[in-house]
């Protein structure tokens, strides 16, 4: 007998996963442990977090290239070393309140974030290191046991990359241009998870990629109408700053 796919098993669907994107980054400064915290404290079912790769090989939790937004100092991230980037100010920049905070490497990332959660870890490589940043957040993951509940959300060349080191990872396609072949290509690249732009999500796509056993989770959503309208093109989760204001409007019965 065949197993059923994901497809088949949304017939008893599940509630809309809370995606906290960077954390709980519209009340806390973005992939601190603060906004992490933030998010388990919510109980959201997954967590979204960036890794860049520093000049030494360090796997920091930041979204930009540069440290220059979300700190009191300035660099590209690929330039800096571990050290050099760990001594700077991650929260300041937020608010007062949040001085001191640190940016953290993955694996203390890790740390803070419990296995119950779903890990959505956006890897961002670059033609200078990604032969390296892939494969090594791979190791991480493999190495912490988490490869049952988290996913490498990356583009295309650098998912190739990672599942070169690990067949078994699940792997979420960012390279959504061009948008009418997004579903296809995803699927030929084994890939069960999309995130497209809210903007392009559709109901017509979502029924297209839950017929290929894909689950979708736009990026992103902080306005209730927005929610309402992704969680009425019944998509599977939903990426925000504010996942407390979507556990409201989940709760409100919206779903």
């Amino acid at each position: 007998m065949n197993e059923p796919s994901k497809a088949d098993s949304r017939d008893s669907k599940s509630p809309l996963a809370v995606i906290s994107h960077r954390g709980a980054s519209g009340t806390h400064p973005e992939n601190t442990e603060a906004a992490f915290a933030e998010a388990v404290r919510l109980g959201v079912e997954s967590i979204e977090l960036d890794v860049h790769r520093s000049a030494d090989g360090g796997l920091i939790l930041i979204h930009d290239g540069t440290v220059d937004r979300t700190s009191d100092g300035s660099g590209r991230v690929s330039e800096l070393t571990t050290a050099q980037i760990r001594a700077l100010d991650a929260g300041s920049w937020f608010d007062a309140k949040f001085a001191g905070q640190r940016f953290l490497i993955l694996d203390e990332g890790l740390e803070l974030i419990p296995d119950s959660v779903r890990l959505n870890v956006h890897v961002k490589a670059y033609d200078h290191d990604r032969q390296q940043v892939a494969p090594e957040v791979v190791d991480v993951l493999v190495a912490r046991g988490r490869l049952g509940n988290a996913f490498m959300a990356a583009d295309e060349p650098t998912l190739a990359c990672a599942r070169e080191r690990e067949p078994s990872l699940e792997i979420c396609n960012l390279s959504v241009r061009p948008v009418e072949d997004y579903v296809a290509r995803s699927a030929r690249m084994g890939c069960r998870i999309l995130q497209p732009g809210n903007g392009m999500t559709t109901k017509e796509l979502v029924v297209h990629a839950h017929a290929h056993g894909m689950e979708v989770n736009p990026f992103f959503a902080d306005e209730e109408e927005e929610m309402r309208r992704l969680i009425h093109c019944d998509v599977d989760g939903i990426l925000t700053n504010r996942p407390q204001r979507l556990q409201r409007v989940r709760g409100a019965g919206t779903c």
